[in-house]
């Protein structure tokens, strides 16, 4: 484990702290990984990390408590990336702390998130009523579940990825994605849709590859730009998007993308399991 994790407060009794106080944001540099996958200088894609909190809250200034929906999106530009135990301890400490407004709040928000993560963070904060988010079963295009393969293999193996002599333009998905916490060794668990142009990718070999992060050991927006990562230097497709989303823990969920082509926006669609 990195100098850098030894103090997170990840896999740590924490105290419960009600009152704001922003210096439980605990920050990771995102090149302590991103050196591993050989991004060095200018990043090798665009995208984001997109988290959902579901138990946000504070009192107004009668003492009433409010209930809220936030949507946070970290660029992937930015220096740091913020530990999820710590991000919910965070949010935790607004829980008895009294504000004016919503706006009052997302103010603060943005503030500290910005601060800790080293870049602008995107914040929408709002009553329960009128949470934009859609609900759907699946991620839209071919999925890889029901293919009859295999599986030995659960620490990740790039060498699975391989190509087929046929341009295509394909939009694949699975929810066998399952990986670990890099700091208390936790399952995470995830549904992946891939996206790309190219040379055809041999479905059975991405799934194999995809079931081989089974047992390894790293932060949700780290899995993804290694798998965006490797199709890339394996497959080596023209265009391509990786989207992860992964299910709740601590009221929150955490869902990275990335992609070597510029977009707009990517849709905060949550998938069923989440």
């Amino acid at each position: 484990m990195s100098d850098a994790l030894e103090h997170s407060p990840l896999g740590k009794s924490s105290a419960y702290i009600s009152q704001y106080q922003p210096d439980l944001l605990f920050p990771v540099p995102r090149q302590l990984k991103r050196d591993e996958i050989g991004i060095q200088g200018a990043l090798p894609f665009t995208g984001a990390d997109i988290w959902n909190a579901f138990e946000m809250s504070w009192l107004n200034a009668k003492g009433k408590p409010i209930v809220a929906y936030a949507e946070f999106i970290f660029p992937c530009e930015s220096t740091h990336l913020i530990e999820s135990k710590s991000f919910k301890l965070y949010l935790n400490s607004l829980n008895n702390t009294t504000f004016e407004s919503f706006a009052a709040v997302k103010k603060i928000l943005m503030r500290d998130l910005s601060k800790a993560a080293g870049a602008n963070v995107s914040v929408k904060l709002m009553p329960l009523t009128e949470t934009p988010q859609t609900i759907v079963r699946q991620f839209d295009g071919i999925s890889l579940d029901e293919l009859d393969i295999t599986c030995d293999t659960y620490t990740t193996q790039p060498a699975y990825l391989m190509t087929e002599p046929e341009k295509v333009t394909e939009m694949l998905h699975s929810d066998l994605l399952k990986s670990n916490c890099l700091i208390t060794g936790q399952p995470d668990w995830a549904s992946v849709q891939i996206q790309y142009t190219g040379n055809k990718i041999n479905h059975a070999g991405l799934l194999k590859y995809i079931i081989s992060f089974r047992n390894h050991n790293e932060f949700h927006e780290q899995c993804v730009e290694r798998i965006f990562m490797d199709i890339m230097q394996y497959c080596q497709p023209e265009k391509c998007l990786v989207i992860a989303r992964y299910t709740r823990r601590g009221g929150l969920d955490i869902n990275p993308w990335r992609a070597n082509y510029q977009i707009n926006d990517v849709e905060n669609k949550r998938l069923f399991r989440q």
